[in-house]
């Protein structure tokens, strides 16, 4: 790992890194969805191993709602906490475990879904350096869109940058509009995809989980827009690697399973 992965907790006085990963057992793809069997591992242990192998130096726990997944957490000696049922979003699950284990409004909070097993490690240890930023209240990753399908898929979410790279929007409809070309043609290099992982600083996030849904959330289902509409900014950090695998579906489990295996 790079030095600077590890300054969070090296420099004197910085602010601790967090990470909570949300393992919510209910999924109406997948039920059970964190304790689906990955090469033999549960998913949510093949996550947690993936988070801490990148990020030595941060305090990991995963987020739960069900005993079952606890007793799995606690068998493989991860720290888990159990968190309400009735949440919206891992953020608020995130928000909770904050609260609870009482961290610093300071501390800078990571939120690495509980379904992606492969994320990549130089992609965490980049974020988590880019987090170490006093200036940071809110942070995202971007990637450029690599298919021209992908302008047009609700399932990806698009997003438009200002000079800063502070996000300006995020939507699952095409945005920009590429008002004078036709559809087939519109520039790849216009369109940014966003990759759902966050990073807050805590007392941010608390302020974040306290305020009800906007219209805006409500209507693209998409929880950051919640963070624009209350004038939080989000900086994004670009990310020309590539993204992350989730599991969604029963064919993922069967892919990620094989690639697992191929690696180990």
């Amino acid at each position: 790992m790079c030095e600077d992965a590890l300054s969070f907790s090296s420099k004197a006085g910085r602010p601790t890194l967090r990470v909570v990963i949300p393992a919510r057992y209910g999924s109406s793809r997948l039920p059970g969805k964190p304790l689906i069997d990955l090469a033999g591992k549960p998913m949510v242990v093949r996550v947690y191993e993936a988070v801490r192998r990148a990020l030595v130096a941060a305090d990991v726990v995963v987020a739960t709602d069900d005993d079952r997944v606890l007793a799995a957490l606690h068998h493989n000696d991860i720290p888990g906490v159990m968190t309400l049922a009735g949440h919206e979003s891992g953020t608020d699950r995130a928000a909770e475990v904050a609260r609870l284990r009482g961290w610093s409004d300071r501390d800078v909070v990571l939120n690495v879904q509980g379904d992606e097993p492969l994320i990549p490690r130089d992609l965490l240890q980049a974020f988590a350096d880019f987090c170490d930023n006093d200036d940071i209240e809110m942070a995202t990753v971007v990637t450029p869109v690599a298919r021209r399908s992908d302008i047009h898929d609700l399932n990806v979410v698009k997003v438009v940058l200002g000079a800063g790279n502070n996000a300006l929007y995020f939507s699952r409809s095409p945005i920009p509009f590429s008002r004078d070309c036709p559809e087939g043609l519109w520039p790849l290099d216009a369109y940014l995809k966003h990759v759902g992982l966050y990073a807050y600083r805590n007392a941010t996030l608390q302020r974040l989980t306290t305020q009800s849904a906007c219209m805006l959330e409500q209507v693209e289902k998409l929880e950051q827009l919640r963070a624009l509409w209350m004038g939080i900014s989000i900086k994004t950090m670009w990310w020309g690697g590539t993204p992350p695998h989730g599991v969604d579906t029963a064919e993922d489990v069967v892919r990620v399973s094989t690639l697992i295996r191929g690696m180990e």
